[in-house]
């Protein structure tokens, strides 16, 4: 794509996502993320059903009548957002790729996290970290973001999520909330992600087409695997070919339903013709 189209596509999903994050996440956003803490205010005359534990004392004494004290939440968060970049994400047999309804969703949350002058930051993953955009806050930085995840070229194909989340690790030191958006057809990153869970608040997203749940059954057909660039003749027509295809996936969906729960994260799972807005305001709305 040259400059003008990129700008377009950028443009077209800022229109979309930021009406999103306007009127339905943000509100949702700012109450399931809290913030470090509660910071003092300012002081106020009591009112009938007032907390006395937050009567001043002082103030109520040099005014003669009760005051009590005012705190607010200390909002400021960072948001980070892994996003996988492998070849298996340039699948799609619906109105949509994965990749774009990937582009879509974090889009979407970054508009959220600007919404509430949260800063957010970007890691472009395969199997090796691609691109790394620190946090920062601005309407002007969320749409670098949105430029990066629409024209950004990886160097591999492949996928490591254990490698994601160990560059997250270590290049953020203090709690961050984490959205790792993937199809996660990958395994062996239970060790790391526990680790990262014990810090940040982390998330994992998962966007699949219906397409890959099962083989259909049409015969001798030429498939080619996105992430090695290998290409194998396959016989669908075979049960046990069809039978080990949707065990092997269906290994992957429990491996990051389990992982993810048993390290205490969450998990959202959308398809790519379902509506991602339903999934991730019913997740918002369940950790409230």
């Amino acid at each position: 794509m040259d400059t003008k189209e990129i700008l377009k596509k950028v443009r077209k999903i800022e229109i979309k996502t930021r009406r999103l994050s306007d009127h339905i996440f943000s509100g949702e956003y700012h109450t399931s993320f809290k913030g470090r803490g509660m910071t003092f205010s300012e002081v106020r005359q009591y009112q009938y059903g007032d907390d006395v534990r937050a009567i001043d004392w002082n103030v109520t004494a040099r005014y003669n009548e009760p005051y009590i004290k005012v705190f607010e939440e200390e909002r400021e968060l960072t948001m980070m957002l892994l996003v996988d970049c492998s070849g298996s994400e340039s699948f799609g047999t619906q109105n949509q790729l994965k990749s774009e309804v990937i582009t879509e969703i974090a889009a979407t949350l970054a508009f959220s996290s600007t919404q509430n002058n949260d800063k957010v930051g970007l890691i472009l993953f395969s199997d090796e970290i691609e691109l790394f955009i620190p946090p920062k806050k601005g309407k002007s930085h969320v749409l670098r973001i949105i430029r990066e995840l629409i024209e950004f070229q990886p160097k591999s194909k492949k996928t490591d999520i254990a490698q994601a989340l160990k560059f997250l690790s270590s290049v953020m030191k203090k709690k961050a909330i984490v959205f790792l958006i993937s199809d996660f057809m990958s395994k062996d990153y239970e060790h790391t992600l526990k680790i990262a869970s014990k810090k940040h608040d982390v998330t994992g997203i998962r966007v699949f087409d219906k397409r890959e749940e099962s083989l259909p059954n049409i015969g001798l057909v030429n498939m080619l695997d996105s992430e090695t660039g290998n290409t194998m003749l396959v016989n669908t027509s075979s049960k046990s070919v069809r039978r080990n295809y949707e065990e092997h996936y269906h290994n992957n969906v429990k491996y990051f339903s389990y992982v993810f729960s048993k390290c205490g994260a969450g998990t959202i799972s959308s398809r790519v013709d379902e509506s991602y807005v339903t999934k991730l305001l019913g997740y918002f709305k369940a950790r409230n």
